[in-house]
Order: C-alpha cells, then structure tokens, then sequence
C-alpha cells in the first residue's frame, strides 16, 4: 500500500432522506445501537438533562417514573417535542457540515386516582445513521489499483411506553415504566476498485430488535421550612439480553446478479441493555427556582454485541459476545428560574429561564480504545401561551439550545461540534373539572 487517506462524505439533510429520519450524520453511531438518547423533554434538555428529581402537576418526567404521582388531580397533559441540529465534523483539517431534523419525544400525563399518577408516550433509545468513504491505493499484479470502501448506516431503536407513579405516604413516591423497544438496525461495508477486472464485495449487517424494557423510580421529597424543598430521585432500568436476530451477509460481485455468491449468517438475541442506576438531587423555593444535579450510570462492560471473526480453518462466523463496551457514566448540573410565575402577574414575569453543562463519558470502545467523550452546555425558555378565551388552558413552549463537543482522547479520529435546538410544547388541559349549575 502506497499511500492511504479517509475522506467523509456525510450526507446533508437537504440530499438524504434518512438525515431527516435519524436525527444523526455520526459516524461514531456505527458502533453498538448506536447514538444514545437521554430520554428527557425540551424542558429538561435546556437544563442538560437533569430530571431525577423533577416532579410537578402540570409537567411529564419520564425520566423519573416515580414524579407522575405529582400530576394535578384536574389536569390533562400532552407534550411533545422535535430538535433541528446542525454539526461540524473535522478529521485532521477535513471539514464537513451536517444538518438534521428529527422528533423527539410524545407524552402524555394524567392523575388516574388519588396519589395515582399516569404516563404514556414515545421516545427514542438510540439512533444510527453516517455515510463515509475511505480510499486507499494497493498494489496488485495489475499495478496500482485504487480501492474505495463506502460505509454507511441508518435505523435506530424505539421506545413506546406506559407509566405510573403512586405515593403511599407523604413526601415517598416510586413509579415504574413498562416499555415495548423496536426497530432496526443496518450497516454495509461497499469495496469497489478502479480495475474493472477485480469484483467488488459487500459487507452487510442487519438488526432487527423487538424486546421489553422496564425502568424503576423513587422520589422523596423533605421540606426545608415554608417555601423551600429538597426533592431526592433515584432510578434503576432492568438489564437483560435484546429479542430480535442480527444477519451477516458477506457478497463478493456485484450483489443482485447472477455472477455474485456470498454466504449469510444468523444469530439470536444479539445485543443487550444494561443495567442502569441513576440519581439525583433537586432544591426548589416555591416555584421560582430550581437547582438539581443529576448522576448516571450504565453498566455496558456486559453487555453482548455481535462481532464477525474468523476461525481457525478460515471460516467466517458471526456471534454475540461480550467485552466490545465499557461503563458509561453522566453527570448533570442545571436550574430553572422565573420571577413571578403565579398569579396575575405580567407575561414576561411568567417567562422561566434555564440553563445547564453535562459531561458523558463513552459506552463504546474503538479498535481497542475508548470512544469520544461528551460535554454539553445548554440554556433555554419557557414562554407561556395566554389564550384569554381558554383560562383553564395552559400552554408552554419550551426552547432550549445545546452546544456539544465530542471528542475522542486519541489522535486521528473525529471531532464532532453540535449546535442544536430543541423545541417542544406543553398543553395543560382541565379536563376533569366539574360542572356547576347556574
């Protein structure tokens, strides 16, 4: 080999489709499930994520099952959110600018009996999707051949849920959410060559995942004289092995046609989900002011993946094995203010500023190193809407803005810079309100 470079060719959301789909143009998402969502709203995203020890009536917290006991007796809520980002990709000097759309969350949150709260929605778990070509020049019988390897990926996993939250006691809650995980998984590997004469070959991954997912909650709440309180959250998510097959497929020829032979492999239960742990404190005055810190932990060092390997007759085969991710730990600090949020007081006193910094350190692991590491800094509003003719409505628009920097410690590989806005809307119903007679 003479000589080797690696050029990106990450799609934009203006020439492909699955940019607008995924929410991703990372390369880094080839690895694992790919890229990990944190499972919070647009409010919690402009604090960075923290949300264990969120709880209020008239808000959704998925994050922390055990808040959906807060939920007002009289109140219906509905939630939903999308993100716009735009990131810059830099691998030694090379440059390129990625933009994607992508929906975020639906919730839905109501009181179902006294101390009894109720959640429903949708959530995304992880997200793949990258485009990129690597060129190398090998030298061959016939000379000099340029090879071009395409490698490229979309899909993602999905989270559709049902929650609930009781509080026995005053000041004790504990929830639980029972969740349905899906969706699919691709990844190809395309070699093709400059000489006409030398067959291209294919390599492709493909996941379907269909499993359970459950996650456990607890909250306790101890006031600190009239207006003050100090709000505890602990969360733990069941680690367990994925339902669902993985296929390997290795094409040498032009797939599709007559001339192309290859072999295909299957396995079960391809990968895993971690055991989690998370916790949380959060101190709130009134409801003017919160301030929470948040710590995660996902426990990916046992978690199973497949992997391709050869055996020792040269054979190809294709197994679910464990040891490819270490342990992902987050940290989280943020909070929420606004001057006169009660009463009749003026709009831009209702306004709640926000803002928060996180720090990620890598799940997966990359030809025998750690991934890149993530820090976050965000800051965002909650403008309420004021419909004079629907006073038993509520409705908030939640804006928040993330700036993000991935960055891996060793030389050579990707650094990832991401601008996004989140935006979601909030509609506070009075549903169950009784009528009275005039």
């Amino acid at each position: 080999m003479k000589y080797r470079t690696l050029l990106l060719t990450l799609a934009t959301a203006a020439s492909t489709a699955y940019a607008q789909n995924s929410g991703s143009n990372s390369p880094y998402s080839h690895y694992g499930p790919g890229l990990l969502n944190d499972r919070y709203g647009a409010t919690a995203a402009a604090t960075a994520g923290v949300a264990q020890g969120i709880r209020g009536g008239t808000e959704v917290n998925a994050k922390n099952p055990a808040s959906y006991s807060a939920l007002d007796s009289l109140t219906f809520i509905f939630d939903a959110g999308l993100s716009l980002q735009n990131g810059n990709l830099n691998e030694n000097g090379r440059k390129v600018n990625a933009r994607n759309t992508s929906i975020d969350y639906v919730t839905i949150g109501f009181r179902a009996a006294r101390n009894l709260g109720v959640s429903l929605g949708l959530l995304p778990y992880s997200t793949v999707g990258y485009s990129m070509n690597r060129t190398a020049t090998v030298q061959t019988d016939l000379g000099d051949v340029t090879e071009t390897d395409t490698y490229s990926g979309d899909g993602g996993l999905h989270e559709a849920y049902l929650g609930m939250g009781w509080q026995p006691f005053r000041g004790f809650s504990l929830g639980v959410n029972g969740g349905y995980l899906w969706g699919d998984l691709t990844h190809s590997v395309v070699a093709s060559f400059s000489d006409a004469s030398a067959s291209n070959r294919q390599r492709r991954y493909a996941t379907e995942i269909r499993s359970y997912k459950v996650d456990f909650g607890i909250q306790y709440t101890q006031p600190i004289g009239k207006k003050n309180r100090l709000t505890l959250g602990l969360t733990y998510g069941l680690g367990h092995k994925l339902g669902g097959s993985s296929y390997f497929s290795d094409i040498v020829g032009t797939a599709g046609t007559a001339g192309a032979r290859g072999d295909t492999l299957t396995i079960r239960s391809p990968y895993g989900l971690p055991h989690t742990f998370g916790a949380g404190l959060m101190w709130q005055y009134g409801n003017r002011l919160r301030i929470g810190v948040d710590y995660s932990l996902q426990k990916w060092s046992s978690v199973q993946a497949p992997v391709v390997s050869t055996d020792a007759a040269g054979n190809l085969t294709y197994a679910a094995v464990t040891g490819q991710f270490k342990d992902m730990s987050r940290i989280a600090i943020g909070g929420e203010y606004a001057k006169r949020p009660d009463g009749y007081t003026k709009w831009r006193d209702k306004i709640r500023y926000r803002a928060g910094v996180a720090y990620t350190t890598p799940y997966t692991r990359i030809n025998g190193a750690d991934g890149p590491r993530s820090i976050m800094a965000s800051v965002g509003v909650g403008l309420p809407i004021i419909i004079p003719a629907h006073s038993d409505r509520q409705i908030m628009l939640n804006l928040g803005a993330q700036y993000e920097n991935v960055r891996p410690k060793g030389g050579g590989m990707i650094t990832e810079n991401y601008l996004r806005l989140c935006i979601g809307i909030s509609f506070v119903e009075t549903w169950f309100a009784k009528w009275k007679a005039r």
